[in-house]
C-alpha cells in the first residue's frame, strides 16, 4: 500500500505539475492578451476622444458679444438678448407708468415757487427728460464731486436718492450767503464740502422733499423723509 501510494502521489504531482504549467502559460498568453486588449481600449478611446477635443474650440468675440447680448451692431431700439436681456429684466420703462409724467410736471412747476421762495431770487426749474437705467450705472454716471441725499418713502417703505453735483452746491451757497449773482462758483479741487455746505444743501432737499410728496399727492399720498 505505502509504494502504491507514493506511486500515486507521484501522479498526483505531476498532473498538478502539468495543470501548473499550462495554466501558467495561458495565464502569460492571457496576460499578453490583456494587455493588448488595454492597448486596443486605450487606443480606441484615445481615437474617440480626439473628434471630441477637436469639436471644442474657443469663441470668438462677436459670439462672445451675441451670447451676453452686447451687439453693438443692433440698433438701441431693438430687443435685449442673453445676460444683458437677464440684467436689465429688473428695469421698468417709464412708458408704462403714463402718470409719471404728469407728476413731474407738477414737481417742475412747484419746485419753482418754493426754490424762489427759498432763495428770494430768480429760479429756473426744467425737466430735462425721464430715464429708466440700472442703479450700479447710474452711480458710475454720476460726475464727481457731489452730495448723495438720500430719503425714504415712509408709506412705500422705500428709499430715493437725490444728486446734487458740484455746480448746484456752490450757486446755492453763494446766493444763501449774498453772493455776487451772475459770477461763476469757484471750485476747489480736493477739498471735501464743509459742514456749512452740507447743511445749506440738506435745507434745499427738504423744500424739495416736500415738494416731491405734493406732487405725488392727487396719485399716492406719501411722505418724503430725509434720511
Amino acid at each position: 500500500m505505502a509504494p502504491g501510494d507514493d506511486s500515486d502521489q507521484d501522479a498526483l504531482a505531476a498532473e498538478w505539475e502539468a495543470a501548473l504549467g499550462g495554466d501558467g502559460e495561458g495565464g502569460e498568453g492571457g496576460q499578453d492578451d490583456l494587455a493588448a486588449e488595454w492597448e486596443s481600449m486605450v487606443d480606441g478611446g484615445g481615437g474617440a476622444a480626439a473628434p471630441a477635443r477637436e469639436a471644442t474650440r474657443v469663441l470668438n468675440q462677436d459670439e462672445i458679444d451675441s451670447l451676453l447680448g452686447f451687439d453693438e451692431s443692433g440698433d438701441e431700439g431693438s430687443e435685449r438678448a442673453g445676460i444683458q436681456a437677464i440684467l436689465s429684466s429688473a428695469l421698468v420703462s417709464y412708458e408704462r407708468l403714463p402718470m409719471l409724467e404728469v407728476v413731474f410736471d407738477r414737481l417742475v412747476r412747484l419746485m419753482s415757487t418754493s426754490l424762489r421762495n427759498f432763495t428770494s431770487d430768480n429760479v429756473e426749474v426744467s425737466l430735462d427728460n425721464i430715464a429708466s437705467i440700472r442703479f450700479g450705472d447710474y452711480l458710475n454716471s454720476i460726475p464727481l464731486p457731489a452730495m448723495l441725499s438720500v430719503f425714504k418713502a415712509e408709506e412705500w417703505d422705500n428709499y430715493g436718492l437725490i444728486t446734487v453735483d458740484s455746480s448746484l452746491i456752490y450757486s446755492i451757497v453763494d446766493v444763501l450767503l449774498g453772493g455776487r449773482r451772475g459770477t461763476a462758483a469757484m471750485r476747489i479741487e480736493g477739498r471735501p464740502y464743509t459742514t456749512i455746505e452740507r447743511s445749506l444743501v440738506e435745507r434745499m432737499v427738504h423744500v424739495m422733499l416736500g415738494d416731491l410728496s405734493a406732487a405725488f399727492e392727487p396719485l399716492s399720498p406719501v411722505t418724503c423723509r430725509f434720511d
